[in-house]
């Protein structure tokens, strides 16, 4: 096929897009489900509508072909595990006897039987189930449901591709199961895999699937000889079978590297790729290889994680490149849509001159379908979207909000001191012992406590007028009383004021920080029925007033112990906000540090003497590729620093970080020269605890004891059980005993038990060692 008759086969599509609803309404009929006011048909039947609303508005935006399959009452990997029969023994009972129950089982845990481990996707800030695999594992298929919501699609009359995790991404994103040696590889099982995987595919070929997708975004991960064997192993056999639909194999996030070789040679009919910056190099690579004769491509040069607008003449420029090295080139997203809100149009506290720089799913839906119009019919047939999109481009470039030059010449003025703590650790933790006064295995939490209706009605109440300023700081008063008395019954040793106040730990600081925006409507699904709004960081960032200080002084004026100050570290406000693409991030990192090292400083003058600064995202924003790693760990280790680095050795430093996996990054967090560190622990067994040993980590730790994303209550017994395993990596002196994570979304009745049973732990593990009293 030519170069004309590929452009002019162009068609626009995506992988995926927000499950959610645009009034959150998957979230509201789950939680109705778990609380018992929703039946499971009712729960179905949103599902469905949900998915049929999604599909109506793509194909009337002009997307062409939609995705199936994307859809998931809780996360697409949990799914992948329950389509190719990967249940865990612990779960099966309850999957055999209610299978939505048994599903939702696996992802949060019942007060009798522990979740899947949950994690990080990727790069993102979405989380996904672990699969937990062994040598005993056995795969049987079920495509129930990606052949129902296939049917579903086709039968609106729609043309649809389901898309499927794929099967060498599936194995190396799982674990060993509970008991399974820890060298068992997963990836040894593909062979006993693929034969699952062929019976998905001849299922949804019968339904009617003349397309489908398989994702592979863990290789553009480093990936060894026998993992880049493995892949073209199961893409062998996979093209090979006789009774399929045809193959798309898809990956995203980055630039392929050795795995683009593998994947054109493939027996394939056709590859999707990004095209985005991160990945810029996918099209001297695609080049390079001699392109995809015969194969088809999509390109995803939309941005799919990210909120600015495209441009839309350099994504053309990308896409005439790639129309001589495949036979049909059609447009799409870098990724699912999953990772962006829903719709800019919303938005109605966001001046329109800013609102025009922005594009949330259904505005990058129409960039798709517009790049794929001037790719089929020549730029003149969009040349009033160019124009547009070119006004919008210099409108955002030339705005004062983008640039100010005091924040910029602090910056310019930083120095490698100012970076440094004045003493060094071993000196710190003396001065921070005789201070602080706390007892070998000291309790703490990590932040937030339950944000119950109450607080929400009062926020709401707020911003309806029906309270006062004033009306609203009582009811946070009374909150604040209640968490520290309750915190001081229980027995914990560093007490937190629960953050009553805050809606987000990001979303808080970026609403009192300028060059931040907020928005009303811009949901994000961080995992299950977890949403977010990430804030969008748009300029120059400065702080105009002290964030904490008030609500933090207050609680430490209830109590004698010590209250930590609370904030959100430099890294997580960048990875969970929509970040500038028109900086170095390092630059947009520096600014926030010291914004936030104004906050520390001024926490520390009003007398407080433990100060959290949490990173939970170090992990999550590490590059993929091992090579990229080295400078974006410079520059956010550095950002930590800056935030902390001007206070009194006496000041004790914390921070925190969760579902991740960290081993990896050991150094790095060394490296944040903390003086505690509270991480993760419960659902990998204290994984972290020995990875920190092995490391040497001189400072003190905090492994979690308590799984907050579960809402079973761990007993005293469990929690003290981990907190023996902890103390097999970490000493006594250095070892403190918290939860997971934070709080916030959980209810007052099982923390209130949790805690007891932590507290309780703890004192029962202290009274084994030998320096207790």
């Amino acid at each position: 096929m030519t170069s004309k008759s590929a452009a002019a086969a162009a068609r626009a599509t995506v992988y995926g897009y927000p499950r959610q609803g645009r009034g959150r309404e998957l979230k509201k009929v789950i939680e109705g489900y778990w609380k018992g006011r929703v039946d499971a048909d009712a729960l179905r039947a949103t599902a469905a509508e949900l998915r049929r609303t999604n599909w109506r508005q793509l194909a009337e935006a002009g997307i062409q072909e939609v995705p199936t399959g994307d859809f998931s009452y809780y996360d697409h990997v949990l799914d992948t595990s329950v389509m190719v029969g990967a249940i865990p023994g612990r779960h099966r009972a309850a999957v055999e006897t209610d299978a939505l129950d048994g599903y939702f089982a696996m992802a949060r845990g019942t007060q009798d039987v522990a979740p899947l481990e949950m994690t990080k996707w990727f790069d993102t800030n979405y989380h996904y189930l672990v699969p937990e695999l062994g040598p005993d594992t056995v795969f049987t298929a079920d495509s129930a449901k990606q052949v129902a919501e296939l049917r579903e699609a086709l039968a609106l009359g729609l043309t649809a591709r389901p898309v499927l995790v794929g099967p060498v991404t599936y194995l190396l994103l799982a674990k060993p199961a509970p008991g399974v040696a820890a060298d068992f590889d997963p990836l040894t099982l593909l062979d006993r895999l693929l034969p699952v995987y062929a019976e998905v595919l001849s299922d949804l070929r019968a339904a009617g699937a003349e397309w489908v997708q398989l994702d592979e975004p863990a290789l553009v991960q480093d990936r060894t000889p026998a993992e880049l064997n493995a892949a073209t192993r199961a893409y062998r056999d996979l093209g090979a079978l006789t009774d399929r639909p045809k193959l798309l194999v898809a990956s995203y996030f980055d630039r392929l590297g050795d795995a683009l070789p593998v994947l054109a040679k493939a027996p394939v009919e056709g590859l999707a790729l990004d095209f985005t910056e991160a990945a810029a190099a996918n099209l001297d690579a695609l080049a390079a290889v001699g392109g995809l004769p015969g194969k088809r491509l999509i390109a995803g040069v939309v941005n799919g994680r990210n909120i600015w607008v495209n441009d839309l003449t350099k994504s053309l420029a990308t896409l005439g490149t790639l129309l001589g090295l495949a036979d049909r080139v059609d447009v799409a997203a870098s990724c699912s849509l999953l990772h962006v809100p829903l719709d800019a149009t919303t938005e109605r506290d966001i001046e329109p001159q800013i609102l025009r720089w922005l594009a949330f799913a259904r505005q990058k839906t129409a960039e798709i379908v517009t790049l794929a119009k001037g790719l089929a019919q020549g730029t003149g047939s969009i040349t009033g979207e160019l124009a547009a999109n070119r006004a919008a481009l210099a409108s955002r470039a030339n705005s004062p909000i983008t640039r100010d030059p005091a924040v910029r010449t602090r910056v310019g003025a930083v120095t490698d001191t100012d970076a440094r703590r004045s003493q060094p650790y071993g000196e710190r933790a003396a001065a921070q012992r005789a201070h602080l006064g706390l007892p070998l295995l000291p309790t703490t939490t990590i932040g937030s406590f339950p944000q119950t209706a109450e607080l929400r009605v009062a926020r709401a109440d707020l911003r309806a007028g029906r309270i006062d300023t004033a009306g609203y700081e009582e009811r946070i008063k009374a909150e604040i009383q209640e968490v520290i008395s309750f915190q001081e019954k229980t027995g914990l040793d560093v007490l937190v004021h629960g953050e009553a106040e805050r809606n987000d730990m990001v979303q808080y600081f970026a609403e009192q920080l300028t060059g931040y925006l907020a928005t009303q409507h811009g949901w994000v699904q961080s995992y299950g029925t977890r949403y977010v709004r990430p804030p969008i960081l748009a300029g120059d960032i400065s702080r105009p007033e002290p964030m904490t200080v008030r609500w933090t002084t207050y609680a430490q004026s209830l109590t004698p112990r010590p209250v930590k100050g609370m904030l959100t570290g430099p890294v997580t406000m960048l990875a969970w906000s929509f970040v500038r693409d028109d900086q170095p991030l390092g630059d947009t990192a520096r600014q926030v540090a010291l914004a936030l090292r104004d906050e520390v400083n001024d926490l520390e003058t009003a007398g407080t003497s433990v100060i959290q600064v949490d990173e939970p995202a170090l992990r999550e924003t590490l590059p993929l590729r091992a090579a990229d790693r080295p400078g974006y760990l410079a520059w956010a280790t550095e950002a930590f620093r800056l935030t902390t680095a001007g206070v009194r050795p006496d000041t004790q430093i914390h921070t925190h970080m969760c579902y991740a996996e960290f081993g990896d990054i050991v150094q790095a967090i060394d490296d944040l020269d903390a003086d505690v560190i509270s991480l993760e622990a419960a659902r990998s067994h204290m994984q972290v605890a020995r990875e920190l040993a092995a490391h040497g980590y001189p400072r003190e730790a905090g492994p979690g004891v308590y799984d907050i994303h579960s809402p079973r209550v761990p007993s005293a017994d469990e929690a003290a059980a981990l907190l023996r395993k902890g103390l097999e990596a970490i000493p006594a002196e250095r070892l403190w005993v918290n939860p997971d994570c934070g709080l916030k979304t959980r209810g007052w009745p099982e923390t209130r038990a949790s805690l007891d049973n932590l507290v309780a732990a703890a004192h029962a593990v202290r009274a084994e060692l030998p320096t207790a009293d």
